[in-house]
């Protein structure tokens, strides 16, 4: 979703580093090695509290219209998938400084954040320096407002979504400056783009997949876990249980009949497989995981 959030460069290192010179577009800065994550442990995801979103009037979530003049609470969630061979963040929540700053109400959205990724990773017994890949289902602020704090990562992306946040001819990308002093928070990062599919570990355990619409290269991911068996997490494919079971796309996608093919892949793919979906903006589908897939 966009958000013109109430913050400026005044307020935040990273905004600080936003407003600095870009880096020019045909460089791409090689990342600090990062620390290798323990080897032997099966497969888990902790589930991080990335931000709460109260959404005041939901109609702007289905363009049927059926939703006006009701209110929401999202979650707003990053998972954190460990592999024997390495560690994937998956998403990375809300702008940071909201922790500081308290809850900013805009509009029909009032954003909070309790604690920060560095703050949860620790919980963890982890830093910044043990992730090894980052990814982001799409690039929305809530989604993105924490890429300062793993900046050692590897951050794969699906190519149009990098187009969006990056335009390859060096041109500045249509949205909000707020939203591309986000995005300028990515340039540094080494990076590894793809289209398709990508099996992140080469085991097809940890598996992201287009699913554009909401934006051009937004992405969902697959994961086959030993206890759980398959996992579909939907990123902003779906907001609410109902958007799910009723097919609802919001006004301010990016393509709607897109969205709508998208939605109907994803759902021949949770039958193929068996799987258990997980909309990472419903409360309903994150409480009962208790912060941990296994």
């Amino acid at each position: 979703m966009r958000l013109v959030l109430l913050l400026t460069c005044a307020a935040s290192a990273l905004l600080l580093a936003a407003c600095a010179p870009e880096t020019p577009a045909a460089v791409e800065a090689v990342a600090e090695p990062v620390a290798e994550a323990p080897a032997g442990k099966p497969l888990h995801v902790a589930v991080l509290d990335c931000g709460t979103i109260a959404i005041s009037n939901l109609d702007a979530f289905s363009s049927s219209g059926d939703y006006a003049g009701q209110a929401d609470e999202f979650t707003n969630t990053c998972y954190l998938v460990h592999h024997p061979n390495g560690i994937l963040l998956w998403d990375l929540g809300v702008p940071g400084i909201l922790k500081e700053a308290g809850p900013v109400v805009q509009d029909i959205f009032t954003v909070s954040l309790n604690a920060t990724i560095t703050d949860q990773l620790t919980e963890h017994g982890l830093t910044p320096a043990n992730i090894t890949y980052v990814a982001i289902s799409h690039s929305h602020f809530d989604h993105i407002g924490q890429a300062d704090q793993v900046q050692g990562a590897t951050w794969l992306v699906h190519q149009a979504e990098l187009d969006t946040m990056i335009p390859p001819d060096g041109s500045v990308p249509q949205t909000t400056a707020d939203q591309i002093a986000l995005f300028n928070a990515f340039k540094s990062m080494k990076r590894e783009a793809f289209a398709g599919e990508k099996d992140v570990f080469g085991d097809g355990s940890v598996v992201i997949f287009e699913t554009p619409g909401h934006t051009p290269g937004h992405t969902s991911l697959q994961l086959k876990m030993p206890e759980s068996g398959p996992i579909l997490l939907t990123g902003d494919l779906y907001h609410r249980s109902e958007s799910r079971a009723l097919n609802r796309v919001p006004r301010f996608n990016f393509d709607e009949e897109q969205t709508m093919a998208s939605m109907a892949a994803f759902e021949a793919r949770a039958a193929d497989l068996g799987a258990r979906v997980i909309i990472q903006h419903e409360p309903a589908d994150v409480t009962p995981l208790g912060g941990m897939i296994r």
